[in-house]
């Protein structure tokens, strides 16, 4: 049986997207694959993207924010990074894995009513389900 994939997916502060993309990526690909996230700082997990989470099924409130030096000896097939502060910023991790890049813009820095900042939760919530089934059905079948 072949073994299972090893994905890190990689934000600034990993609080909010690649809090989300994790979510959703474990949702996805179940036991095809161990889904970690990491930033190049810690901000915490966003109590919204916990709540935006919830709202569709998915129970992120135990995830940790992890700062991707903690990951340094995994050996990882795929590395996601989910925005471009995170790309640039993380040439150097040390990795064989594939990369790839999606620029989701960060529903952190929202303004206004409470109304529209879960509007935009929300929208970016949905963009990354998608990119996130997506993704496991083009590198995980």
């Amino acid at each position: 049986m072949e073994r299972k994939k090893n994905i890190l997916v990689l934000c600034t502060g990993n609080s909010c997207r690649s809090q989300l993309a994790e979510g959703y990526l474990r949702h996805f690909a179940g036991d095809r694959a161990d889904i970690y996230s990491a930033g190049i700082e810690t901000h915490g997990v966003n109590p919204k993207a916990v709540q935006v989470m919830a709202e569709d099924g998915i129970d992120i409130s135990g995830h940790t924010s992890n700062h991707v030096d903690e990951y340094r000896d995994v050996d990882f097939d795929y590395v996601i990074t989910v925005c471009d502060n995170a790309k640039e910023s993380c040439p150097y991790f040390p990795t064989k894995a594939q990369k790839f890049h999606h620029n989701f813009p960060d529903p952190a820095k929202a303004v206004g009513t409470e109304e529209e900042i879960n509007g935009v939760f929300h929208h970016v919530r949905d963009m990354i389900r998608d990119y996130a089934e997506r993704f496991v059905r083009e590198q995980l079948n």
